[in-house]
């Protein structure tokens, strides 16, 4: 699944699944690890990668490590789903498609028709698009509202290899318990304090433990700045608390079970350009 950011990616993801396992923000760039949705039904299994936004304006180390995620997943898998939103298509969707390797199946997902006032104009969009590549399926549809995405599916099967399930059929991710709790309290942290927030904050996993099947998480929120913390914190900590107690409640109806979540507020500079903090937080260098 590859697209410019905020295309909605993520939430496509999720509706497909039926579960969250990626998180969604309005602001663009949420994503920043591959996300992997397992969608199995009676023909077929559909192992879906969610990408980070191919990003075209930021430069930082981590933003260079996300975009070479892009590039790695388009070189690994046996058809590309390419999401763009309807009738937005600008030069940095055609920096995507660019990008689209010729020898690999392409089907082209148009998101968000649910937003259109003028149906008439989509048609228009297909065919500007159409003369852009060869597309093995064109799939309007509404993420937010499941608008065709049974569509997508199938025509996403057919383009799949035969062979055994890879995986049992309740299985919806190969994400670990570990890294989605650190994604949805990112979530909820965007979430929470929207465009006040900075981008630049990340959150690592100090501890994460199961017993009796009880999760203990402990969870450091990483600031560039020392005036941030202030931020994330909110008043007597209000935000911080809140976030985390949003976290904690989805973490329990992903994982099933009793959650414990602790969290606190460090600085680290140049978290975004240090390879060993990258390392730590999952992106591979």
């Amino acid at each position: 699944m590859v697209g410019r950011p905020n295309v909605g990616k993520s939430t496509l993801l999720n509706r497909l699944v039926g579960q969250k396992v990626s998180i969604v923000s309005r602001r663009p760039q949420t994503t920043r690890l591959p996300v992997t949705g397992i969608v199995t039904r009676a023909d077929a299994q559909i192992v879906f990668v969610d990408t980070p936004g191919y990003q075209t304006e930021h430069r930082s180390r981590l933003n260079r490590i996300m975009n070479r995620t892009v590039l790695s997943a388009l070189s690994e898998v046996h058809a590309v789903l390419w999401i763009v939103e309807a009738l937005r298509c600008d030069a940095r969707d055609e920096v995507v498609c660019a990008l689209l390797p010729r020898g690999t199946p392409v089907v082209l997902a148009i998101n968000k028709i649910d937003r259109l006032r003028e149906r008439r104009l989509l048609l228009p969009f297909i065919e500007e698009l159409s003369r852009l590549r060869p597309f093995e399926a064109i799939v309007p549809v509404s993420a937010a509202r499941g608008t065709q995405t049974g569509d997508l599916v199938t025509a996403l099967a057919g383009l799949l290899p035969p062979g055994p399930p890879l995986f049992d059929a309740d299985e919806i991710t190969t994400v670990s318990e570990r890294a989605l709790a650190a994604e949805l309290f990112r979530e909820k942290l965007f979430n929470r304090l929207g465009e006040e927030l900075p981008y630049s904050i990340a959150v690592a996993i100090d501890r994460f433990t199961l017993e009796r099947g009880v999760r203990r998480v402990s969870a450091s929120v990483l600031v560039t700045r020392e005036g941030h913390k202030g931020i994330v914190i909110g008043r007597g900590g209000e935000d911080l608390k809140a976030a985390a107690t949003q976290a904690r409640r989805d973490m329990e109806r992903l994982f099933g079970g009793k959650v414990f979540l602790e969290a606190h507020v460090r600085v680290r500079k140049d978290w975004p350009e240090d390879a060993a903090t990258l390392a730590r937080l999952g992106y591979a260098s």
